[in-house]
């Protein structure tokens, strides 16, 4: 017998898209953090251009971090929120003490590829779930991320 939980979901399958979105909220908490080193250790000629994007870049993972705790709360789970469980779940690259520009910006496509696969495995997960919520949320984020990456490897003159 099925069960559902009080927004209309598979009890189990809601459980199973909240742990992977624990995953995601830990692997997105690394990134955040990532950029904000980046922000504050970035040198050379494109300081100015890229300390201010880089900074757009952790205030807009900031919004999504707080949306995937809240989906995680939403679904029935409990959103992850220690370093330990960030760093136990960590999937992406951590950069410490990069101030090379294009170290940097490589980074940062290089963690975004990573977000957009566990993106991607949520989004055929909550498709799967009838969850048109995490759908939802998905969709939105790859959407936005995957132009962010285009963005950055024109930036960095390679091919998408």
């Amino acid at each position: 017998m099925k069960t559902f939980n009080t927004i209309g979901l598979q009890a189990e399958k809601a459980n199973v898209l909240a742990a992977e979105l624990n995953l995601l909220l830990a692997n997105f908490q690394i990134y955040y953090q990532n950029l904000r080193g980046l922000h504050w250790n970035i040198r050379g000629k494109r300081f100015f251009d890229l300390h201010v994007k880089f900074e757009e870049f952790y205030n807009d993972s900031q919004l999504k971090i707080d949306m995937i705790a809240e989906r995680i709360l939403t679904l029935g789970g409990t959103p992850l929120h220690t370093f330990e469980d960030y760093l136990q779940h960590n999937q992406t690259k951590i950069g410490k003490n990069v101030s090379n520009d294009e170290l940097a910006v490589a980074m940062i496509v290089e963690n975004l590829s990573k977000l957009l696969q566990m993106e991607r495995f949520i989004l055929q997960q909550a498709a799967e779930a009838e969850d048109e919520g995490t759908n939802a949320m998905m969709s939105d984020f790859i959407k936005e991320q995957e132009k962010t990456v285009w963005m950055l490897k024109a930036w960095l003159e390679e091919e998408i």
